[in-house]
């Protein structure tokens, strides 16, 4: 048993394709999409630009307020006075997020529905409740109006930057996340080998194998734990890298960590070995057919597009509901972004069962081979 292994590891380790593209490619494209990525996503919340058209000049106190919103270091907005026909070309150009029209009540047209377009939102109805509060107080008791004034005036302090669970988030953090999941399934390569390696008819070394007195149980068990050992090593190096070298923050939860990365890399792994077993395909044929299931799912994941990932959620969530590179991506960013133990359980429990049932598949292609003459 012992010799089985040794040999197994050498022969898989020597596999310099297979390596390549289940370690060094994911780490090579991690590191492009750093230097790709570096800065984006990473910019504070700052000058919010808005149009302001006059249709009231005796609103004087509506215009204190957006001069206060540009003031100082903790500025909120940039405006700039214009007529509309301006401004709606402007705003149809993008270069204003929204245009305040000033009368006795205030108005926002916005041309989206993004982060900023909601605090110019949020802006104009503060302003308006609290002009209605002052209006109510100097109604019914003008006394107490000098210490409402005062108790509103720090208007800068309306929006503040937080982050959820504490964590920052980056634009480009989903790409990172989708990778990970990538890496995991590309042990379908090295599978993929293994299975090449266990078909006669298909490679000399599996037809010398098929020969010794060795069970073929004891063969597939060998191969199938070697070969998954040595990937979730790749991924282990892998996460290393990402987050010592390229300082990609992921989540402190170790033990989280490698449960996910355990069932993605051997869903990987057994997915080659699945394929690889299949039929008498050519090889060709089976490493195209490897190649549109990871980068297939790994696109699901967003690894292409990051906003590809919410489409499907939103169009057809069964789709992510069975997509393993989603579910690993999602996993990660459960414990990386939002605190979410019970979505968390969820896609590993998910993935358990995928495993599983890939393993199974491939035992059974694999265990039941027979030749009449090889």
């Amino acid at each position: 048993m012992l010799h089985l292994i040794k040999y197994r590891l050498l022969s898989t380790m020597r596999d310099r394709t297979s390596m390549f593209w289940a370690l060094a490619f994911p780490i090579i494209l991690a590191t492009l999409f750093f230097f790709a990525f570096d800065g984006i996503g990473t910019d504070s919340l700052e000058d919010i630009h808005a149009a302001v058209v006059m249709e009231d000049e005796e609103n004087a106190n509506f215009m204190t307020f957006l001069d206060q919103m540009q003031e100082g270091d903790s500025a909120l907005i940039q405006y700039e006075e214009m007529s509309e026909p301006q401004a709606l070309e402007k705003l149809k150009d993008r270069e204003v997020l929204g245009i305040y029209y000033v009368k006795e009540t205030p108005t926002l047209t916005v041309g989206g529905s993004g982060l900023e377009e909601s605090i110019l939102q949020s802006l104009l109805e503060s302003y308006n409740r609290n002009a209605s509060i002052i209006k109510n107080v100097l109604e019914t008791n003008p006394g107490a109006l000098s210490q409402t004034i005062e108790s509103m005036s720090d208007y800068q302090n309306l929006v503040e930057e937080v982050s959820i669970n504490g964590k920052e988030i980056n634009g480009t953090f989903q790409y990172f996340l989708a990778l990970i999941a990538m890496a995991c399934l590309y042990g379908a390569f090295l599978g993929f080998t293994t299975a090449l390696e266990l078909k006669a008819n298909l490679s000399a070394l599996a037809l010398r194998r098929s020969v010794t007195p060795t069970s073929r149980l004891q063969l597939i068990l060998v191969d199938l734990m070697v070969t998954f050992f040595i990937h979730f090593i790749n991924i282990l190096i892998f996460l290393i890298y990402l987050r010592y070298v390229l300082k990609i923050d992921f989540g402190d939860d170790i033990g989280r960590i490698i449960l996910v990365c355990f069932v993605g890399c051997l869903i990987g792994v057994a997915l080659g070995i699945f394929v690889g077993s299949l039929g008498r395909m050519k090889e060709g044929g089976k490493i195209g057919i490897i190649l549109l299931v990871t980068m297939g799912c790994s696109f699901g994941a967003g690894l292409m597009m990051a906003d590809i990932k919410n489409i499907i959620d939103q169009n057809c969530p069964v789709i992510n509901r069975i997509n393993p590179a989603a579910l690993i991506s999602d996993a990660f960013y459960c414990m990386s972004i939002y605190d979410n133990p019970q979505r968390y359980m969820q896609d590993v429990v998910t993935l358990a069962v995928m495993a599983a049932a890939l393993v199974i598949a491939a035992f059974l292609v694999v265990r039941r081979e027979r030749y009449d003459s090889i």
